[in-house]
Formats: C-alpha cells, structure tokens, sequence
C-alpha cells in the first residue's frame, strides 16, 4: 500500500489531500497514516507466525498516544527506555505483562514504578543495576524479572551512532560475563532471571547481521535455558530497517525471517521482538510551507517554516529524507532546504535536486514517523508541530500544536 501519493496532482495522506491538512492544522505539521501502522505491524506478526513474538512497540520512536494506541489495538506490547514511556503506555492502554523496559540508566523511581505495574521484564544492562533491581523488589515485597543485555559483538553495518551491539558501544555485556552475571543474579533475592536480550542496532538493510547475532547467543541461551528453570524469553531487540531513499531496498521479511526463524524455534524459547522504525517510519511525513527562496553566486536555499527543532535527524545525523512538493510540479534545482533556527547545521537537505517551489508552496519529507517528532524541540523558542493521524478520509489532531504560552509554562521570572 502507498500511502503517501499522488491523486490529481496532489499529494493524499490515505484519502485526505495534504494540502487540506496544511490549510486546516497549519504548518509545519506531522501527518500519519493509522493504516499504514496496521499493515507494517501485521506484515511483521505473519512473517514471524512460526515463533508467535511478542511484538513490543519501541515507544521511543513516536510515542504520540494515538500511535501507540494503534499498536496496542493490534496485539504489541511495549519497549520503554523511561519511566516516562511506561506512564505514556499504560494511559494509552498498554497491558504491564507485555512491556519490557531496556534503558542503561534506570533509577530507583522508575524501577519501582515498573514494579509495581508488574512489568514483564527489565532490560539488564550489568551487574549493578540487577542488584539495584533485586533491592527495589526486596522494598516492594515482590519479586523483578530481568533479562540481561548481551552484547554479540556483531556489526550491523549502520550508521556509527546506531550501533549498538558491538563491544565498544556502552549497550550490554559480552557473553562469558553475562554467563556469570546469571550466576549472580540468581543468587540475589527477590529477582527472577527470565531470560536474555539483544539489540544489535538501528536502520540494519541486511539479513545477515541479525542472523549473525541469534547464532552467537543460540549455545549460551541453552545453556541457561537448562540451568536456571525461569529462562524463557529470548528478546531479539529491533533495528530492521526501512527506504528512506529512492532505490534504497528495505529488509525482505520473508528472508529475514527464513534466516531467524529456524533458530529461534530449535531453542523453544518464547520470542521478543522490539520493532519501531520498522512499525512507524514510513507511516508519518513532516510537511513545511516554503518562506523565501534564497540565491547568492554559488548556491540556492530554499527557506521553510520547519526546522532543525522539528525534525532533527539530518542535522544530528546526516540522514536522508526524500523530499517532494506537495502540488506536483515538473521541475527542480539544485538547491539547500534550510530552516529558520540561527544554526549553520539548521537543514534538511544540501546540494540535492529539489522541486522547483515559490513563496507559500509545501513541501513534504517523507519517512518522518519514527525519530521526528519524538526528537523535536522548542530550541529557539519554536512551539512543536501539532501532529494529525488519518484513517482513510477521517483526520484527528493527535497532538496540538505549541503556544507562545506553553514555552513559558512552568517558569518564573
């Protein structure tokens, strides 16, 4: 399914012409498809049929209410990093027996959050904190199940700030010391070693690197699934990548499940998966109104209303979003997307073939659901985007747009 294309010229959100949404919300101004979250999560379950996961929704890549409401309606659990995620997740809906929390540096108050919401497991990430888990639990009078972070020291092949299951990144442990991290949590009291997690890394467009990694920790997990009675999930974390660039080839689930499935089901450990770009990137657009076009002697800019503040991933990552006008035009240029913010970094693309656009004409970036608003800032006092999610020819403002007035809330002078 397309869902973002064009109809008479103009661009339709599902059945709804942007240019409405624009007229109607403003600019600039998220926009996502429900139907487009609904079919990318049951894409992955069918895929997956073989093993059943658990399929957790990774809140930090959009944790708007009604995206994850979405995800829930479908059967996901969730994947928090905060004790933040896991207050989003239960007002959404969320079940605490499907939600893990993963994070490096969980504090005293949101583990006990988590305990008392009796979440399915924490994401363990070394020794100390499964100790900090089992205090937690011991001021509680119940008991914490943890699954420790092994790092297989596997290279995904992906951009150097999303990877994360290589042994110089600061995500998990090797294997021979989470083996005795086992050995010591299961002596500690009030905390149940439930199993073993990995996350290898984001935006992986390969099959291999996750094949790679499941093969490494097969021996270990049955291992441990032998010795310690509680050993029963195995969480595969997430990372499976997306287009984000014309021509760019996403991974093919058939071929990524033929790859993982058959070792998943040899090892009869229940199956956990950690999706968020994969469910929300490609179901929501960005869409900027142009403000000026700019020419000096080496250079054309292109001035919007969106900026870095709104979505940031080209500036803090270099990342590519395709960008198209919204009324369909037949020419472009060579041209730099720029922003208002005073920062030299404030852009969205460089030196790329842009369409050909005027004072009040929008533009639209795709791949914008995963990691755009989530990221998004008030830097230079600029109030959020509002955020509006299509049903077919139905529109809901999800988020409302920022006021000059909620910039202040909260201060004194």
């Amino acid at each position: 399914m397309s869902t973002f294309e064009y109809r008479d010229g103009i661009i339709h959100a599902e059945d709804v012409p942007v240019t409405e949404l624009a007229d109607k919300y403003g600019t600039p101004l998220y926009v996502y498809s429900r139907n487009h979250f609904r079919a990318q999560y049951n894409s992955l379950k069918d895929a997956m049929a073989d093993v059943s996961p658990l399929i957790c929704y990774s809140v930090k890549a959009n944790p708007n209410a009604s995206v994850v409401r979405t995800f829930i309606e479908e059967g996901a659990g969730l994947d928090i990093v905060s004790g933040g995620e896991l207050y989003r997740g239960l007002a959404a809906g969320a079940d605490p027996s499907k939600i893990v929390f993963a994070g490096v540096g969980k504090t005293r108050e949101e583990i006990e959050y988590a305990l008392k919401q009796q979440i399915l497991f924490f994401t363990v990430e070394s020794e100390p904190e499964a100790i900090r888990i089992s205090e937690c639990a011991q001021k509680l009078g119940v008991t914490g199940r943890i699954a420790f972070r092994v790092n297989p020291d596997v290279d995904p092949k992906t951009h150097e700030y999303t990877t994360t299951g290589k042994k110089e990144n600061k995500f998990g442990m090797d294997v021979a010391r989470v083996e005795k991290a086992c050995s010591v949590a299961a002596s500690l009291p009030n905390l149940e070693l439930a199993g073993l997690h990995m996350h290898i890394g984001s935006q992986i467009l390969t099959v291999e690197p996750f094949a790679e990694a499941v093969t490494k920790v097969s021996n270990f997990c049955s291992r441990m699934k032998t010795t310690y009675p509680s050993f029963k999930y195995l969480d595969i974390g997430g990372g499976v990548g997306i287009k984000y660039e014309p021509g760019q080839r996403p991974v093919d689930l058939p071929a990524f499940a033929d790859a993982v499935v058959p070792p998943l089901k040899k090892l009869g450990l229940s199956v956990v998966m950690e999706p968020g770009r994969f469910l929300a990137g490609n179901g929501g657009v960005m869409v900027c109104r142009v403000q000026y076009v700019k020419e000096n002697e080496v250079k054309k800019f292109i001035i919007s209303d969106g900026a870095m503040n709104d979505l940031l991933r080209p500036s803090l990552y270099g990342s590519y979003h395709e960008i198209v006008a919204v009324k369909e035009c037949a020419g472009s240029a060579q041209a730099d997307l720029v922003g208002p913010i005073c920062e030299s970094g404030d852009f969205f693309a460089q030196g790329r073939e842009l369409p050909t656009v005027e004072e009040g004409d929008l533009l639209m970036l795709k791949s914008a659901g995963a990691y755009g608003f989530a990221m998004a800032s008030t830097y230079n006092s600029r109030p959020r985007p509002a955020e509006v999610m299509v049903d077919g020819s139905q529109t809901v403002l999800v988020r409302e747009r920022e006021t000059w007035e909620d910039l202040v809330r909260g201060e004194k002078s």
